[in-house]
């Protein structure tokens, strides 16, 4: 994952591993954004070596897609790639709201710098963060703004700062770490 230079560490340095002290060598990450934000894309490239054009031919992921993955030596991920389509999120933040945000380590959230609906993208935002305070609440928090490789190169910096802007308005008062994304190295 291409990832801006000026920004603070990337996923996967020891921002993960300093997110609280060792002793449990087992994080659970939460990685959730609305179907077709590039969630499962970003996993496959990362944790299971695809190439970024590979990721054309993945499906969309219905509920929670459970992996455990090694991670700098002996840190196992207890990665849940969430769904994103609106049912899900309904079950995700109503019914299995307990069971899914309990004991996180690190809630991953992507926006899609395209989205049509950002309301909704917010909203759904919103509830995330808010069953983070209820059930995990020394949970870190990184939002990837993503597909930036789809924004004009002059306009990158600009859009990127509007949108953590906007991401910060609505997180509730927790510190959340903004990182621009690309599944494509340019």
């Amino acid at each position: 994952i291409a990832t801006d230079e000026k920004m603070e560490e990337p996923v996967g340095t020891d921002n993960v591993v300093k997110a609280k002290p060792a002793g449990n060598s087992k994080k659970k990450l939460l990685l959730m954004g609305k179907s077709g934000s590039g969630k499962t894309s970003m996993r496959s490239i990362i944790f299971a070596n695809y190439l970024a054009r590979d990721t054309m031919r993945l499906a969309a992921t219905y509920d929670v897609e459970h992996s455990h993955v090694r991670f700098l030596g002996n840190l196992v991920l207890n990665l849940w790639d969430c769904g994103g389509q609106d049912a899900f999120y309904t079950n995700y933040l109503k019914s299995q709201r307990d069971h899914i945000f309990r004991n996180v380590e690190l809630l991953i959230y992507v926006f899609d710098i395209e989205s049509r609906n950002v309301e909704k993208d917010f909203e759904y935002y919103k509830g995330c963060i808010d069953a983070i305070i209820e059930n995990s609440d020394d949970a870190r928090v990184f939002a990837l703004i993503h597909k930036m490789d789809l924004i004009p190169v002059e306009q990158r910096d600009k859009v990127f700062e509007e949108r953590a802007n906007l991401i910060k308005a609505h997180s509730q008062g927790l510190d959340v770490s903004c990182f621009k994304t690309s599944i494509w190295d340019e």
